[in-house]
């Protein structure tokens, strides 16, 4: 009884942030739409800190309680989500094309900050000769406050990066929409905001009771239930375009929403506590690294991602999951 309690607390945790998500991408584009700021810096944005509001509020949620095994799992595998199963379901369903602007500057940022992670991750314990002599569930390193500073800095970076490449690209949007009523953006920010936050509260609480109760580690339920969970506006977006055959953006929104999830998501959630790394995140960061490196060839070949790469994608995923069960 008690583990059904906690399975629908984690499924109303993740409604909750994902409509909280949408409300507040709702609330905020309609108060930049008053200050007439561009639609694509809006999409770079506002709407980008929305798709990600899930991982940081799960992840600032882990930190706070302590459980950093959560913290980390999620942002990790979010974004191995987020580059396999959605780029390549994406992929299956319609040949996606990668434009410049993503192998010029949001790829190298996104592999980047991923190396970066690692080396704070892994490192020390590595210049100490001892990394692979820890069990797989014992504590290697910390991504402290330094890191999330850091990482908060060169978020400020790449926003300013995005705003002053989106400016001199700029082109004319008409607007059709009628002006949403001032009160209604503030009321839509403050419920989408609470969601968020009551729901990241939730889906922590929730699956840390299902992990003890079925003997998981938290690193497994954070790579896999609420990785999942706090992807699911990415691929429903995602799906949606490909259908719909609107998948010029995919790579572009897939890449984005890996660097707000490290920058912005591991920035806050390890500024406000210190997350502990376990040896089981470290090979899960590698796995990322090395995906990463995978689809970018992907990316560069014939500019595309095309419907076998995407099956590749898929693939490799379901063979990541089945790595994580078994060990």
């Amino acid at each position: 009884m008690k583990v059904l309690l906690d399975i629908l607390i984690l499924l109303v945790g993740f409604v909750a942030m994902i409509k909280g998500a949408d409300w507040f991408v709702d609330g905020s584009s309609a108060v930049a739409r008053k200050f007439r700021i561009p639609g694509v810096i809006i999409g770079l944005t506002i709407v980008a800190m929305g798709t990600s509001a899930p991982e940081l509020a799960v992840s600032t949620s882990a930190a706070i309680q302590g459980s950093n095994e959560i913290a980390i799992s999620n942002v990790v595998g979010s974004n191995l989500f987020n580059l396999l199963m959605v780029l390549g379901i994406c992929a299956i369903i319609h040949p996606v094309p990668v434009g410049k602007p993503i192998l010029k500057r949001d790829y190298p940022v996104n592999l980047g900050i991923t190396v970066i992670l690692l080396l704070f991750a892994a490192v020390p314990a590595l210049l100490e000769g001892n990394l692979f002599d820890h069990k797989m569930t014992e504590n290697v390193g910390t991504v402290g406050r330094v890191c999330g500073i850091l990482f908060l800095v060169i978020f400020v970076g790449y926003i300013f990066l995005l705003i002053r490449d989106a400016k001199k690209n700029k082109t004319e949007e008409e607007e059709d929409e009628k002006p949403m009523e001032t009160w209604k953006c503030i009321v839509l920010i403050l419920v989408g905001v609470a969601c968020i936050v009551g729901g990241g509260e939730a889906v922590v609480y929730g699956a840390k009771n299902i992990a003890l109760a079925a003997g998981m580690s938290e690193t497994l339920v954070g790579l896999t239930i609420v990785a999942l969970g706090t992807s699911l506006p990415e691929l429903v977006t995602s799906i949606v375009a490909a259908r719909k055959g609107q998948v010029d953006m995919a790579v572009g929104n897939v890449i984005g929403s890996n660097i707000f999830n490290i920058l912005l998501i591991l920035g806050v959630s390890t500024t406000i506590h210190p997350i502990g790394v376990n040896l089981m995140n470290v090979y899960d960061m590698i796995i990322l690294l090395v995906v990463n490196t995978v689809v970018l060839l992907f990316c560069c070949h014939e500019k595309r991602v095309t419907r076998i790469e995407g099956i590749i994608m898929v693939l490799l995923y379901a063979g990541d999951m089945v790595f994580a069960v078994m060990r």
